[in-house]
């Protein structure tokens, strides 16, 4: 069992897998809708999952898996993927939905207020809500020509980054807050971190519209250096594109939550409840996120630095609850006035 050390505590994460093709592997893409079977057909036997795109492979194979089950016999699923916070705001207009699935908390937060989710959501199971995690790393060219070791490399001048948009992508959030948190240091301090955080956006040459759309320009030739989720670098190399990535020292614990809508049928509630058990966690580990239980083992994992121990133990991990909870987070970093929209101009 690999373990995370966070500021000030410490986190249990087991190993994972990661076999998802690249092209699903990052928050924002628009992949339009899929299904799979588990034979039979109604209402009260059919769900639709409404998810951010990086998680859509994961899912299609768990809604497999699951009407395998005795829980999930008959059931079927229908599924729209996309951009997070568009998959938020269609939910809130009227897209059907049973489960949603977002990259980020503020997205589940409007659903809720909206009356769609339940207010309870983080309370109805063992993981408060969280279905998935992963981390934020630095993807870098095959053979790491530029010689990143960490974040400080990164920021020097000339050292090109590509990242996603957060105007637009729940990846981007979590790549800016990573950037924002590993220059805190022991003494937290905020003019230090907001200072590299000016550096390293300065280093920005390509801000896309989704985390997926941000891969696909680093894998075409721009920039030096990705910052991408940890599962995405994996799943890229194990798909065979020619890079290699750098789990950092210091960096961010991503979580994904998902929760099921007022009006969902039954069989939704059992859905998630295999989500977050241990084959469910073991199926997400298979396509490159951390379990959110113990209990969990996965090794031999290909497209990963050292198959064999291919998740090593962060020194220090922070979490957003650390940086004051996604309610303040936001809003200081994201909102009109933020330090990440003041830093962009």
């Amino acid at each position: 069992m690999n373990v995370l050390r966070g500021r000030g505590r410490t986190v249990s994460v087991l190993a994972l897998l990661a076999a998802s093709a690249v092209g699903l592997s990052a928050c924002g893409s628009n992949d339009g809708t899929s299904s799979s079977s588990g034979g039979g057909g109604g209402a009260e036997n059919e769900i639709d999952i409404v998810g951010f795109s990086v998680i859509k492979s994961a899912y299609d194979d768990l809604g497999e898996q699951f009407s395998a089950t005795p829980d999930g016999e008959g059931v079927t699923f229908k599924s729209s993927y996309g951009a997070s916070g568009a998959q938020s705001r269609a939910v809130i207009a009227g897209q059907k939905a049973d489960l949603v699935a977002f990259s980020l908390e503020p997205d589940m937060t409007k659903v809720v207020d909206a009356g769609k989710v339940g207010e309870d959501w983080q309370s109805a199971g063992s993981t408060k809500g969280i279905a998935s995690s992963s981390v934020v790393v630095i993807v870098t060219r095959k053979g790491n020509p530029k010689g990143i070791k960490g974040w400080d490399d990164i920021a020097k001048p000339g050292v090109e980054i590509v990242t996603a948009d957060p105007g637009t992508s729940g990846a981007a959030k979590w790549n800016l807050l990573g950037a924002y948190s590993q220059a805190l240091g022991d003494s937290n301090d905020e003019a230090a971190a907001e200072t590299y955080l000016k550096s390293f956006i300065g280093n920005v040459v390509s801000w896309n519209d989704s985390g997926r759309n941000a891969t696909d320009a680093f894998i075409k030739g721009t920039g030096d250096v990705l910052i991408s989720y940890e599962n995405e670098a994996i799943a890229a190399r194990a798909a065979g594109e020619e890079l290699d990535y750098v789990v950092p020292e210091s960096t961010l614990l991503i979580q994904n939550p998902a929760a099921v809508t007022t009006e969902a049928p039954e069989a939704t509630s059992k859905f998630l409840e295999y989500i977050e058990s241990t084959e469910g966690q073991t199926i997400l580990a298979k396509h490159g996120y951390r379990p959110v239980i113990d209990g969990v083992e996965a090794t031999g994992v290909e497209g990963a630095n050292d198959p064999a121990a291919p998740f090593p133990a962060v020194a220090d991990l922070t979490t957003i609850d650390e940086l004051g909870g996604w309610s303040e987070v936001d809003k200081k970093f994201f909102g009109d006035d933020g330090i990440v929209t003041k830093l962009r101009g």
